[in-house]
């Protein structure tokens, strides 16, 4: 299962990768030839996509390398150092561009034959497009931030392409209509809104890479339903507490204290934390669940009082517990 989902987030990677070099090539030869600052900004867009697509291939081939004496927690952050790094050049190609529009505004350079410029970012558009959902499929079904990340930028490209071919076929109808009404302000204008968009992409990228890895813990809803997979096991678990979840790449960490009966044996409590663990690993694969079990020495613990109880938050007991770890 592993080894095939590693082969679906590569092959996607370089799709993108294939995908982003031809844009690039493409946008690059048209916005040079008919002197267009949004359609070379729009290259210099997908030359950063296609950067990021190298990366997160490197990433997504590095994360699925299994643990190893040096990384006993895997290589799961590769996909999240990948997306901080896409974001990072995301940032200074958009002031590149900012920088190159503005000029042009200033300036007024010749604008010559935007039909091309038309229909180039009409092929990108396209194109991205499916690259695009094609990325977040296989993304969200291996949970990978790196391929995630590599989609939220086509899908950015898609929006900007389609934005710069509408300024540049208004350029082309109004010099049709009225050749008498200088509209090239618009290619600079548009160079300027591909630039925002992108910075608002790269600022989103780079909070949703990070946060992993500062070790920040599961999302919410992600903890509840943990949560749930535990209480799920009362009476014979009867609390639960001190619980650590986090997340590297596409792999889940959570730990927790249990309290049980303090007559239940080793086997018995290590059969249940084995069913624990495969519930939670059912809802979150590639998941890696430890589990500290405590004894439960209320006298009262049949009764509403008892401190053990679940959703009663537990008391710190570290005497005669032990730790139970799933290794797989």
């Amino acid at each position: 299962m592993v080894k095939e989902k590693d082969g679906k987030k590569t092959k996607a990677a370089l799709l993108s990768v294939s995908s982003n070099t031809i844009l690039v090539v493409l946008k690059l030869a048209v916005g040079l030839t008919i002197g267009s600052v949004s359609v070379v900004s729009e290259a210099i867009h997908s030359g950063v996509d296609l950067l990021a697509a190298v990366i997160a291939l490197l990433a997504v081939k590095k994360a699925g390398v299994p643990a190893d004496k040096d990384h006993p927690y895997g290589h799961g952050k590769f996909e999240n150092v990948s997306g901080t790094v896409e974001a990072l050049l995301i940032f200074l190609a958009a002031g590149w561009i900012l920088y190159e529009a503005v000029k042009k505004l200033v300036y007024h350079d010749p604008l010559e034959q935007p039909g091309l410029g038309v229909a180039v970012m009409a092929i990108s558009s396209v194109a991205n497009l499916l690259v695009s959902q094609m990325l977040f499929r296989v993304g969200k079904e291996t949970d990978s931030i790196a391929l995630q990340a590599d989609a939220c930028h086509l899908r950015t490209d898609v929006y900007t392409s389609a934005g710069v071919m509408l300024s540049l076929a208004i350029i082309m109808t109004g010099s049709v209509i009225a050749p008498g009404i200088d509209l090239r302000w618009m290619d600079p204008v548009a160079a300027i809104a591909v630039a925002l968009l992108i910075v608002r992409a790269a600022y989103h990228l780079t909070v949703e890479s990070a946060r992993d890895l500062l070790d920040v813990s599961l999302p919410k809803e992600e903890e509840e339903a943990i949560c749930c997979h535990i209480a799920a096991f009362a009476p014979t678990v009867r609390g639960y507490h001190r619980l650590a979840t986090r997340k590297s790449g596409s792999d889940r960490f959570v730990e927790f204290h249990m309290r049980v009966d303090p007559t239940m044996t080793i086997d018995e409590s290590h059969r249940i934390a084995d069913m624990i663990t495969d519930s939670i690993k059912q809802r979150f694969p590639n998941t890696r669940v430890t589990i500290h079990i405590e004894p439960c020495n209320c006298a009262l613990a049949h009764e509403e009082t008892c401190g053990c109880l679940l959703n009663n938050g537990g008391r710190d007991s570290l005497n005669g517990s032990y730790t139970y770890t799933d290794i797989d």
